[in-house]
């Protein structure tokens, strides 16, 4: 009988460690990757923002690209008054400032929607952890680590 629930108690641990783990670090990473993609998008929005309020998309535009590694170069844009926008699986779409707008906002709400589902994914994976620990814990006869309250008197 004790054999039995050594072994029960490793192959829970094993599910615990190897799967349900996995599972919720791959999610959180799922998760941190848009939440950088947001912030990537939000970016755009102010600088099109700031763009549109000085008035500098119907001209010339100089500016300095990140090329990568904190290393950049001056640029000139003949017109700003467009600008490619990258909308997933490599494909880039030419937009005017107000396209763009709208474009980010719908894009946003959606990799929001995306973080919500699996911030809730993230949830249910730590109760099913939690509630293993809890199967281990009564297969394993060991109480909780909470106080007696037995002697307390309550009113």
């Amino acid at each position: 009988m004790a054999k039995d629930v050594s072994a029960k108690v490793t192959e829970y641990e094993k599910f615990v460690n190897e799967v349900l783990r996995r599972d919720l670090k791959n999610v959180l990473d799922t998760r941190d990757e848009i939440y950088g993609k947001i912030a990537e998008y939000l970016e755009l929005k102010t600088v099109i923002e700031k763009i549109q309020d000085s008035e500098l998309g119907s001209g010339e535009l100089k500016t300095k690209i990140d090329l990568g590694c904190n290393f950049y170069v001056q640029a000139k844009v003949p017109d700003a008054s467009k600008i490619f926008v990258q909308v997933g699986f490599g494909f880039f779409v030419e937009f005017t400032l107000p396209e763009a707008l709208k474009f980010i906002e719908k894009k946003v709400k959606h990799l929001t929607e995306s973080t919500d589902k699996l911030t809730k994914n993230s949830a249910q994976i730590k109760a099913h952890i939690k509630l293993v620990y809890e199967g281990l814990r009564e297969l394993q006869n060991l109480q909780k680590d909470a106080p007696d309250d037995s002697g307390r008197i309550v009113w």
